[in-house]
């Protein structure tokens, strides 16, 4: 069975963005992709010769709608936006895994076949959809045209979403850590509810963000996710609070050792079933922000 992971963002933070987002965005999708074909542009050959030639992966960036849900709005990105993401990907994603001990070996076997560029985000019912996987498959990503590395926010986002989803492949491959689920099985929302609980909440918990609530496996892709990336990962996550003198702080701190257990079982779990270490990971890409 197909199974896709999303990211989303709450709806407080959409209210923020959604009145600016869709005056700017043109829809400009070719009608046959014939002639498109037949005259590949030099972003077309540099696609070729650095991505599906050297790792097997195709980059779509044009027709974008087809690989979208049927009613959902999307546009391309803006032709000047996809080298410098392209760039973005082999800087800040690929060139980290090849710097690693067996992180050339792993990226290659496990590289998904396809990565979408969206040039704008994906507006739902619950919030903004910021990137998908798909079954190992395909990896969507967007709001390229917001494209700004020196941005900490577009940076978080875009970062935050491309290890989530490649984190998903190896819980979809290898499954989850033994017992994985039972570090804080009450701290699990039902279904559709994760985004009414507040970050700090969501750390009283055991987990990194409220979006990480939703089940074992988008706890195990965050946390994967935040801790290769959010470059002051321990003091947020795991330093416990000096001087406790409330139920929260005790809460909190209870939480951090939770999160503590499951990163020191992600990190067991990809060192057995992979053999990459994540604090080699993360080391290579802090020294890029």
């Amino acid at each position: 069975m197909k199974k896709s992971n999303i990211i989303i963002i709450a709806t407080s933070f959409l209210l923020i963005f959604i009145s600016g987002c869709y005056p700017d965005e043109q829809i400009n999708v070719p009608k046959t992709d014939v002639e498109d074909n037949l005259n590949p542009t030099e972003i077309d050959n540099y696609i070729e010769d650095n991505f599906t030639k050297e790792f097997g992966v195709a980059i779509r960036y044009k027709f974008v709608d087809r690989y979208v849900s049927p009613g959902q709005r999307v546009t391309p990105p803006r032709l000047e936006n996809v080298k410098p993401m392209l760039d973005f990907i082999e800087k800040y994603w690929i060139g980290p895994y090849l710097a690693v001990q067996n992180g050339d070996k792993f990226f290659r076997d496990h590289v998904p076949a396809e990565f979408i560029l969206l040039g704008g985000v994906i507006y739902t019912s619950r919030g903004i959809l910021l990137g998908t996987a798909d079954a190992g498959a395909r990896i969507t990503l967007l709001d390229v045209n917001a494209i700004d590395p020196e941005n900490k926010d577009w940076l978080d986002q875009q970062l935050g979403t491309i290890y989530h989803e490649f984190a998903h492949i190896v819980h979809q491959l290898y499954k989850l850590p033994t017992d994985y689920e039972k570090i804080s099985p009450q701290g699990y929302t039902s279904s559709g509810s994760w985004f009414n609980v507040s970050e700090n909440e969501a750390i009283a918990r055991g987990f990194v963000s409220p979006y990480a609530t939703s089940s074992p496996n988008e706890d195990f892709a965050e946390l994967v996710a935040f801790y290769v990336y959010f470059t002051d990962f321990e003091a947020k996550y795991l330093t416990p609070e000096e001087n406790c003198t409330t139920a929260e702080c005790e809460r909190t701190n209870e939480g951090k050792e939770k999160i503590r257990q499951k990163l020191v079982a992600i990190k067991e779990h990809y060192l057995n079933v992979t053999g990459l270490d994540l604090d080699e990971l993360r080391e290579e890409l802090q020294k890029l922000l």
